[in-house]
């Protein structure tokens, strides 16, 4: 489908709520959305492009046709927006790493005699899976501390093919096993086992803790003291298990606590787990692919990723910032659960100093992981995207012009290369033959004259830049294409703008687009950085001119004292004043004796007073 023709598809939608599914010429999905107004959301898509980020400029340049699908609520929308994204796995949306990261619980539940087991991810099968879970080493202890309270085997015999076999093994003896090999105890016993083995694996300590206390209860009453025994043991273990957190954090936390902090390379998104007001564990998942997106957005796909396909859930999340859909994604978890999940965003209290301590917790991993040069990279590679270039700017050339009236115009030409100025390739330009201020004919001829030097091999200007930035808006940027063009050169130009208050406010593209880099703090401040720097580079280099004009000026007026001496007075005093302040015999060092009384008589005789008003 052509541009026009996905802007009135988009427009003919329904504004009901529902999911959105965007496909490239290939029909592989590269996006799923929801909405409560599917009309207005997909519209926007191909509406204003210059309004989204770069990633969504990119998504939307793929699409070539999408589907939708209506929900009756919010709420359906979100269960099927989870649905599709966890199927297809898209690759512009917001993806946790693999399942195959996180371990998983499997249960043979198809079996005479079910057993649990570790895996990566879960199959299609009959069999129950539970997780997934933070490692493969709390995993397994998750499978030896339920199975050993329970009194389940943990050995490698297969039942029913090895019962009344062999001698039962170490386990039995120690108390940790009932010694389901030697077949005296039925396999309704052991489905029973395993039943209660399932809940605790979803958190229901309470459930199984009151069924044990009743049948034990039930045992005494009717003389069967040993079967009393029995549960009273299993109970305390149970019991044990919960206080001790022997079990997977999650499968037993009372509240999460998420945190998230976007890096200039790396991101994290952290969930801590508490049981008790006690910090017990934590999950900790780092992107590497740089965000655009909104907070709030990142926060909401990374949250329904994470807790959606967990079986255990806890009594309250805690959240660093609320979303669009947090009501329907509350009820959605407390269907799961089989009870209240609450999901809160706290304002003030304790609640918020966690809230905080997850942030940093974030933010510590993030960049603990990160490097300087992953950092830079990463930046300079979202640059490019910004822009929409074809490959990652490396040498970065920025130019601005400085002057007061007709005399005196400067330019300058500052070099970042990995996003760090590069100094030694800085230059200065004296504008030539100009009758009046006019920056862009000025702009013009430096640029020519720039790049002259570059096709004529000139050391100084050997290198092309990948990316040209301009201290001005559209009209700058188009002199410097006229210039490239008329050269034969090729490189991207775009205008740095500033807002009312001279602060960076944008980039401009030579179409008169402005790009938005303000959602990004690196990517602006790298920005604001280049702009400052040429800026303070082409006011010094004009302020050193018309000093030099002044003093250059006073000295022409002194008798003896032509050109050359002008200029070694200069390189060896600096300065008016440290030359009005010098000896005789120190000037004449420099100038000889006449020119040197020639020098300190105008200074001391109040010829030169009348010169010290222009020097300023």
């Amino acid at each position: 489908m052509t541009k026009e023709e996905l802007k009135q598809k988009a427009h003919s939608l329904p504004l009901g709520p529902g999911v959105y599914i965007m496909m490239d010429k290939t029909g592989q999905v590269i996006y799923v959305g929801k909405s409560r107004a599917l009309k207005n959301r997909v519209s926007q898509y191909f509406a204003d492009l210059a309004s989204h980020n770069a990633k969504t400029r990119a998504m939307v340049s793929q699409i070539d046709h999408f589907d939708y699908l209506l929900a009756s609520s919010e709420f359906e929308a979100l269960v099927l927006e989870n649905s599709l994204i966890k199927r297809h796995k898209p690759h512009y949306n917001i993806l946790l790493k693999d399942d195959k990261g996180y371990p998983y619980i499997r249960l043979s539940w198809n079996e005479d005699y079910p057993r649990f087991s570790m895996v990566s991810k879960p199959a299609k099968d009959e069999a129950r899976y539970f997780g997934p879970y933070g490692g493969r080493s709390a995993t397994a202890e998750a499978i030896k501390a339920i199975c050993n309270a329970l009194r389940l085997p943990t050995c490698r015999r297969q039942f029913p093919r090895d019962l009344n076999k062999e001698r039962p093994c170490l386990n039995h003896h120690l108390n940790l096993c009932d010694g389901w090999c030697q077949g005296k105890l039925t396999q309704a016993e052991y489905r029973e086992r395993i039943y209660q083995a399932v809940r605790l694996l979803e958190g229901k300590f309470n459930q199984v803790e009151q069924e044990l206390r009743e049948q034990m209860l039930k045992a005494s009453e009717e003389l069967r003291f040993e079967a009393a025994a029995e549960y009273r043991d299993r109970l305390g273990a149970i019991e044990l298990l919960g206080k001790r957190q022997q079990v997977v954090a999650a499968s037993r936390a009372d509240t999460d606590v998420v945190g998230f902090y976007r890096g200039e390379a790396k991101s994290c998104f952290v969930v801590l787990h508490y049981l008790s007001g006690s910090l017990t564990d934590r999950d900790t998942e780092v992107l590497t692919t740089p965000l655009e997106e909104e907070t709030e957005e990142i926060v909401s796909a990374l949250v329904k990723q994470y807790y959606l396909n967990r079986s255990a859930l806890p009594r309250e999340i805690l959240l660093p910032r609320s979303f669009e859909d947090l009501e329907e994604l509350q009820s959605l978890l407390s269907q799961k659960a089989e009870r209240k999940v609450a999901l809160a965003v706290p304002k003030r209290g304790d609640r918020v100093n966690l809230i905080q301590l997850a942030q940093r917790t974030a933010m510590d991993e993030a960049e603990r992981v990160t490097t300087a040069e992953e950092r830079q990279s990463k930046l300079m590679e979202l640059l490019g995207r910004t822009l929409g270039l074809e490959g990652t700017p490396d040498r970065i050339e920025a130019y601005d012009i400085s002057n007061t009236g007709a005399s005196n115009i400067v330019a300058s030409m500052t070099v970042f290369q990995g996003g760090k100025p590069l100094k030694k390739d800085y230059r200065r330009f004296k504008l030539r033959d100009m009758e009046h201020p006019d920056d862009y004919a000025s702009m013009e001829q430096v640029l020519t004259r720039r790049f002259r030097r570059y096709l004529e091999e000139d050391e100084k200007f050997s290198s092309l830049p990948d990316l040209i930035l301009m201290d001005g808006g559209q009209g700058q940027v188009k002199v410097a294409l006229r210039v490239l063009e008329e050269l034969e050169l090729r490189v991207p130009v775009f205008g740095m703008v500033k807002d009312d208050r001279h602060r960076t406010r944008a980039l401009v593209a030579p179409t008169g687009e402005e790009i938005g880099i303000q959602q990004n703090q690196a990517l602006f401040s790298l920005i604001g950085r280049i702009q400052e720097e040429t800026h303070r580079f082409a006011i010094t280099f004009h302020r050193e001119s018309h000093a030099k004009q002044t003093v250059a000026s006073a000295l022409e007026q002194i008798p003896g004292v032509g050109q050359a001496r002008r200029k070694a007075l200069m390189k060896q005093f600096k300065t008016m004043k440290a030359i009005r302040g010098a000896t005789e015999s120190q000037l004449a060092g420099v100038v000889g004796k006449a020119a040197a009384r020639n020098v300190w008589h105008w200074f001391h005789s109040g010829e030169g007073d009348r010169e010290r008003g222009e020097e300023g």
